[in-house]
């Protein structure tokens, strides 16, 4: 038997959907599992142990050519967490006797089973993971409500990731901080001056080490968000410290105390390895679809609207916020942050 996953999207996407195959590997331990994503969210999905293939979408193979080889695996079930028209196709003409997706009115007719993508979390999972787990429904009785997903790194990732820290003059029993300064896009990065006043408040605590979450074309942003800070957190900054790969950035992750900075791929992956993390949403984002597994402790996020909902019932609708995110960021001051992000260092911290 051969059962497919869907969910050619992000790599928060990919990680989240990735929970279903340990539910899958539970229910049907001889079963082939079969993963298809986009080749850049790869990294967040090697090694595990309860995926058998990975197929890569989009640019590794035509549309015609994706058919023939879903085709002909012969699936038993697809489940097709994404649910766009292509992927809607690819599952109607697979052949599968299951064919499961998101309800959308113009995808509805190419599944067997459908299910609401408009849910109320019943636990703190969070809504991200437990629409996802309800996909499982046609095929496994009982299926779970929720799972953790997972990143396993290997220990010769975590080796030299270690080995690298010391190098770089960082003490391993201080308290180290990864900070995720940047978004994915100028509308998801909390502003500069802002996030630097934020760090102060990291770096004031004693023995501190920060780390930034960022690629080399983005170093003069990074540089310019050092620049706001006062001498003492410059002098905590490990600038030359940073993930050069995907892979490389887990490893250095998974000896961090806490993820700190916009919601967003990095800050899930940190869940994922079982780091805490303090998270700070676009104004725009619906909170409730992504702060999987917060419990005020571990994992904490923040939002404008937590503090000011006032400013939300003014907005018709997600066009208005989008729109207006920026004077939005401008009333998200730090000290609206600064409390919550003060109990989360004392909880999270050597």
């Amino acid at each position: 038997m051969k059962i497919l996953v869907i969910q050619q999207k992000m790599i928060g996407d990919v990680l989240t959907s990735s929970i279903l195959f340990e539910a899958l590997r539970e229910a049907y331990p001889e079963a082939k599992l079969h993963y298809l994503i986009y080749p850049h969210t790869k990294a967040v999905v090697e090694n595990n142990p309860f995926i058998d293939k990975l197929i890569f979408g989009k640019n590794e193979l035509p549309f015609y050519r994706l058919l023939q080889e879903i085709r002909s695996e012969e699936y038993y079930a697809i489940i097709d967490a994404y649910s766009t028209v292509k992927t809607s196709i690819i599952t109607n003409l697979s052949g599968a006797k299951y064919k499961i997706g998101f309800d959308k009115k113009y995808t509805r007719p190419f599944y067997t089973h459908i299910f609401s993508r408009n849910i109320q979390a019943k636990t703190n999972a969070g809504a991200a993971i437990e629409k996802r787990m309800q996909l499982l429904k046609p095929i496994i009785k009982d299926a779970p409500i929720q799972i953790k997903p997972k990143i396993y790194l290997s220990t010769a990732e975590k080796d030299k990731a270690k080995e690298r820290l010391i190098k770089g003059g960082i003490t391993l029993t201080d308290s180290i901080y990864m900070i995720g300064a940047l978004g994915s896009s100028e509308k998801k990065t909390y502003p500069l001056p802002y996030l630097a006043k934020l760090l102060d408040q990291i770096a004031a605590k004693e023995k501190t080490a920060i780390l930034f979450n960022y690629i080399p074309s983005q170093k003069e942003q990074i540089s310019t968000l050092i620049g706001y800070c006062n001498a003492q957190t410059k002098h905590k900054i490990y600038l030359d410290i940073y993930g050069k790969s995907l892979r490389e950035f887990l490893a250095l992750t998974s000896f961090c105390d806490a993820i700190i900075g916009n919601e967003g791929g990095a800050i899930n992956m940190a869940k994922a390895l079982n780091v805490p993390s303090f998270a700070i949403f676009s104004p725009p984002l619906n909170k409730a679809n992504w702060n999987i597994y917060e419990d005020g402790k571990q994992n904490v996020s923040v939002h404008l609207k937590d503090f000011s909902p006032e400013l939300f019932a003014e907005k018709k609708n997600q066009d208005d916020l989008h729109k207006d995110v920026f004077e939005l960021y401008e009333k998200f001051s730090p000290a609206y942050i600064e409390e919550h992000l003060d109990q989360f260092l004392k909880l999270n911290t050597k």
